[in-house]
């Protein structure tokens, strides 16, 4: 078991990274809150595995509990959804001193984060992540939200929890499209700012895949990097933006979809969106072609995709853009994009050309159209 304090003064809080940790949350929760009752939301998925447990571990320690089951997916991000979380909490009387426990993946922590933050002006929160994506990203650092059809995560609001459980055991269960989107966002910390620990992950990601030492080390590192961000900056007001590389195209595809999972999850349009800031800097001269090359090399190797022709369904540079000035780093109509200088090294650059962007995309998506004519004709 590891640990990573995430250092917000009087708001500090723990990330507890290891096996078997679902059994012992009652015991975790009591040390830190003096909660008599606690709403364990999960969805149908992540129920069937660890509901059972949480709960009896939470009624073990004295914890009265209720149960909040949503649908599994991007749809449960929504004001409807959110608004059947809310009510259940105040139907069951739970009061600004009891406990939200949010287990599952992101879209729990994100709908269940959001639900304590509004309820009675705020519950207190614990972050129980079963997925990779959010025990390395989602669950630290207080971002919580719905989708709305405008865009991805844009009703939402800072709200710190006051632990966070990751067991990598749950993550035994984990479907495999599911481990490998999160792993991009593992990737993404090195990307940012730490070329060795990206070359570590070349090294490593085989290991990290089958679990064991090699995957701890790299929840844990990946932690303390958006520990450390976070810490620095609370409220993203400069370099915590540097947290959503890829992210302004990977949501951009997103929200085309539809938030469809049987087209795209959350970390395979992170994956995309990190290959394009990379090839978007080299065409821009920003970066080495190498050094795009190597992060596309690295992600498809990972089994994800890295270019918009291995999303399906079809795609339009006025589409793309359209979306894209709805991202939450939009400064006064103008595109904010985080690219790069090489592998480590990427940075915010704000006022980016709209026409080299779109001119970018109707490049990729040619590329993209000749790539699957000539796969058909194969």
């Amino acid at each position: 078991m590891s640990g990573v304090r995430v250092d917000l003064g009087p708001r500090s809080y723990d990330v507890i990274v290891g096996p078997d940790l679902i059994a012992s949350i009652g015991r975790h929760v009591t040390t830190r809150l003096d909660a008599g009752r606690a709403a364990i939301v999960t969805d149908r998925n992540v129920a069937a595995h660890y509901l059972e447990p949480v709960r009896a571990s939470l009624e073990g320690e004295g914890i009265e509990t209720i149960e909040i089951v949503v649908a599994p997916g991007e749809s449960s991000k929504s004001f409807a959804v959110l608004q059947g979380v809310v009510g259940e909490l105040l139907r069951s009387k739970l009061e600004r001193g009891d406990v939200v426990v949010a287990l599952g993946g992101g879209v729990v922590g994100d709908l269940a984060g959001f639900a304590a933050a509004i309820s009675r002006r705020g519950m207190h929160l614990v972050q129980v992540p079963t997925s990779l994506l959010a025990q390395v990203d989602s669950s630290v650092g207080g971002k919580t939200g719905i989708n709305t059809p405008e865009g991805k995560n844009l009703v939402g609001a800072f709200y710190q929890p006051r632990l966070v459980l990751a067991d990598t055991d749950t993550l035994d269960t984990l479907p495999g499209r599911e481990f490998r989107a999160g792993y991009a966002e593992v990737a993404k910390y090195g990307l940012i700012d730490d070329e060795e620990f990206f070359a570590w992950l070349e090294d490593n990601r085989e290991a990290i895949f089958l679990g064991g030492e090699a995957r701890e080390s790299a929840i844990c590192r990946s932690v303390e990097a958006k520990a450390r961000v976070v810490a620095a900056d609370e409220r993203e007001g400069g370099r915590r933006a540097l947290l959503n590389l890829g992210h302004t195209f990977g949501h951009a595809l997103e929200a085309i979809c539809g938030y469809d999972a049987a087209r795209i999850i959350h970390g395979e349009g992170v994956a995309v969106g990190m290959a394009l800031a990379h090839r978007f800097s080299a065409a821009e001269g920003l970066c080495q072609q190498e050094d795009a090359d190597r992060v596309e090399r690295h992600l498809e190797a990972a089994g994800l995709p890295t270019r918009i022709c291995d999303i399906p369904g079809a795609f339009t540079p006025a589409e793309m853009m359209e979306a894209m000035a709805q991202d939450k780093k939009v400064k006064g109509g103008r595109l904010t994009f985080i690219l790069t200088r090489g592998v480590g090294r990427a940075y915010i650059a704000e006022d980016v050309d709209p026409d080299a962007v779109r001119a970018f995309l109707a490049a990729e998506l040619e590329t993209s159209a000749r790539t699957h004519a000539s796969s058909l004709g194969e």
